[in-house]
């Protein structure tokens, strides 16, 4: 298989069409091998337009999304080169590896260590340094010192918790799903003044719900 080939027609026939038109977020996809973030047993299907599966943590699925969400996630939040990002639910670390080639640095933080594992072997077999990875609940993250110019929430909520808009820088912006299934919406929230937001809805959707425990919190 030509992955090549495969990742231009993923772009122009898939990522594209789907409202996405930054140059930048169009580039960073059209580089980095989605391939290398993909099981072996699923590489062929890497520029298919399908979710992919990663495995499981606590009986629940974990999935690499479909690559015009991820389009989408890029886009809306509109990356700058000093941007401070942080990302909850890290995956294979595709995602991750975006983010960290359109902004400054990236935390990103994932419930199941086999995640982190697998995400931090593909960064670094790309040369991909200017990510902090960690494995905890992202829901204990109300007392981080960072605040953020960007959010990727990469698993759906049933409501925009209030401390994760609280971790916006003002003018930040986050991606979040929220909702129940089958039919849930992709929102932008945007830090407008020390107490104000926005929201705006982007487009339906269906993801799966973000795994949450009683374990202790992370830190970066």
């Amino acid at each position: 298989m030509d992955f090549e080939i495969a990742r231009f027609n993923m772009v122009e026939q898939q990522v594209r069409p789907w409202d996405v038109s930054n140059p930048r977020v169009l580039e960073v996809i059209g580089e980095i091998p989605r391939e290398n973030f993909t099981p072996d047993e699923y590489k062929n299907m890497a520029y298919v337009d399908t979710r992919i599966p990663l495995g499981q943590y606590e009986n629940q699925p974990c999935n690499m999304a479909n690559p015009n969400i991820e389009g989408r996630i890029l886009q809306a939040l509109d990356v700058q080169p000093d941007d401070l990002v942080l990302e909850i639910g890290t995956g294979s670390g595709y995602l991750t590896a975006c983010l960290a080639k359109l902004g400054r640095h990236v935390d990103s933080v994932d419930i199941n260590p086999d995640m982190t594992a697998m995400a931090e072997k593909n960064l670094q077999a790309l040369g991909i340094n200017n990510v902090n990875l960690s494995t905890g609940d992202a829901c204990k993250t109300w007392d981080q010192k960072h605040n953020y110019d960007a959010i990727a929430i990469t698993a759906s909520l049933k409501t925009i918790p209030q401390g994760y808009k609280k971790l916006l820088k003002p003018g930040g912006r986050m991606f979040v799903v929220t909702g129940e299934p089958p039919v849930m919406t992709a929102r932008l929230v945007t830090r407008t003044g020390k107490d104000s937001w926005t929201v705006e809805d982007l487009f339906e959707t269906n993801i799966e719900p973000m795994i949450q425990t009683s374990k202790p919190r992370f830190t970066f």
